[in-house]
C-alpha cells in the first residue's frame, strides 16, 4: 500500500455564476473570501482584464472546498472579486498563460456536462514519490508542476500533478490529481470560524455505471496505491480522516435518498465534518436551505438546491487530549 497519499486535499465545485455560488455557500454557513480572477492587459498599455478560471475556497486546517468558474467575455464578475495580475518573468509567462488556458478549457468541458462537482485532488506527503509511483503503474499524468502564489505576507509554493484521461489533465469524471500536503503554517493563516462549524472535508462520492464499477475501482487503486473495502454495493477507499466512496448508479439513492447522477461517471457529493451537527442543521433550516437525512445520520443539501452537487454535513468528535476534529463514521 502506498503511504504517501494522506487525505483529500480539496474538492472543487464548478459553477456558472460565481455570485450565485457565493450566496449559496454563505447561506450554507461557509466563509468564502472574495474570489480571485487572473488578469492580463488585452493589449500593451491596457488595463488588466480577467481571463481563464476564477476561484475561492472554504478553508479548513488540512483541506478545503473550492468554488471555481470559467471566465467568459460576457460573464459577470462579483463586485468584491480580486483581480490578480499575472506576474512572471518573460520566459515563464507564456507557459503560465498556457496552463491557465488549459485549465479553463477543461473546466468549460466539465460545465458542458453539468454544473457541479468536477475537481477532486488528493494530498501527498511526497509528490515526487507519487509521480514516480503513478508512472510505474502506467498512469498518465503531466508531471509535477510548481506554482508560487502570495499568501498573506508570504509566498506559498504549491506542487501538484493532474492525471490524464479523456484529455490531458481531465478524466471522464473531471479534474483528478494529487497535490503536496498543505503547509500547516500557511494554511493556519486562512482559518476562520465557519458559522456552520465546518472543520474538514471527510468524504467524496464518485458514482459510476454499474457495469463500470470494477474498472473505476481499478483506476483508483492505481491512483491511491491501495485497495478499497466493500460496504454494501459501494467501494470505500480509507484515507487519513477521510474517504473516497465509489457507488454504482443503482446504489446512489440508498446513500443519498432522492439523488440521481447527472451523468456517468460523476462526482456527486462531498461531505464536511462539523463541530455540532444539530447546530449546523438549525442554521441551515433558518436560512431556508432544504435538507435530507441519510440512513447513516448525516444531513445533506440536495443537488437541485446546491448548484448540481449534494453537499453533506457529518458530526465530528474531538480527539482525546488533542482538541482536533475527527469524523464519526
Amino acid at each position: 500500500m502506498a503511504t504517501e497519499i494522506t487525505r483529500l486535499h480539496h474538492a472543487g465545485h464548478v459553477v456558472r455564476d460565481m455570485s450565485a455560488a457565493l450566496d449559496l455557500y454563505r447561506r450554507l454557513g461557509f466563509v468564502t473570501p472574495a474570489p480571485g480572477y487572473p488578469a492580463m492587459p488585452p493589449r500593451e498599455g491596457g488595463e488588466p482584464e480577467p481571463f481563464g478560471a476564477a476561484n475561492t475556497h472554504a478553508d479548513f486546517l488540512g483541506d478545503f472546498l473550492e468554488l471555481a468558474t470559467v471566465v467568459t467575455a460576457d460573464g459577470q464578475v462579483p463586485s468584491d472579486a480580486r483581480l490578480v495580475p499575472l506576474q512572471a518573468p518573460p520566459d515563464v509567462l507564456p507557459t503560465l498563460v498556457e496552463r491557465i488556458d488549459t485549465t479553463r478549457a477543461n473546466l468549460a468541458e466539465c460545465l458542458e456536462r453539468f454544473e457541479g462537482l468536477h475537481i477532486l485532488m488528493f494530498s501527498s506527503s511526497d509528490i515526487d514519490v507519487t509521480a514516480t509511483r503513478l508512472t510505474g503503474a502506467g498512469v498518465g499524468h503531466g508531471g509535477v508542476n510548481t506554482v508560487r502564489r502570495p499568501a498573506g505576507g508570504e509566498v506559498e509554493t504549491v506542487r501538484y500533478l493532474e492525471i490524464d484521461g479523456a484529455r490531458p489533465g481531465l478524466e471522464a469524471e473531471g479534474r483528478i490529481g494529487v497535490v503536496a500536503d498543505l503547509d500547516p503554517r500557511v494554511q493556519a493563516t486562512r482559518l476562520v470560524d465557519h458559522p456552520n462549524g465546518a472543520v474538514g472535508l471527510v468524504d467524496a462520492v464518485l458514482c459510476t455505471a454499474d457495469a463500470e464499477l470494477d474498472a473505476v475501482q481499478a483506476r483508483y487503486e492505481r491512483y491511491l496505491g491501495r485497495a478499497p473495502r466493500k460496504e454494501g454495493p459501494s467501494r470505500v477507499f480509507d484515507l487519513d480522516g477521510a474517504t473516497l466512496t465509489l457507488v454504482p448508479a443503482s446504489g446512489l439513492a440508498a446513500l443519498f435518498p432522492g439523488e440521481r447522477a447527472p451523468a456517468l461517471p460523476a462526482l456527486v457529493s462531498c461531505t464536511v465534518a462539523v463541530h455540532d451537527l444539530a447546530a449546523a442543521e438549525n442554521l441551515l433550516r433558518n436560512n431556508k436551505v432544504p435538507l435530507v437525512r441519510t440512513p447513516s445520520g448525516d444531513v445533506f443539501v440536495p443537488a437541485t438546491a446546491a448548484l448540481g452537487t449534494a453537499i453533506a454535513f457529518r458530526q465530528a468528535e474531538e480527539s482525546a487530549g488533542q482538541g482536533s476534529a475527527t469524523t464519526v463514521r
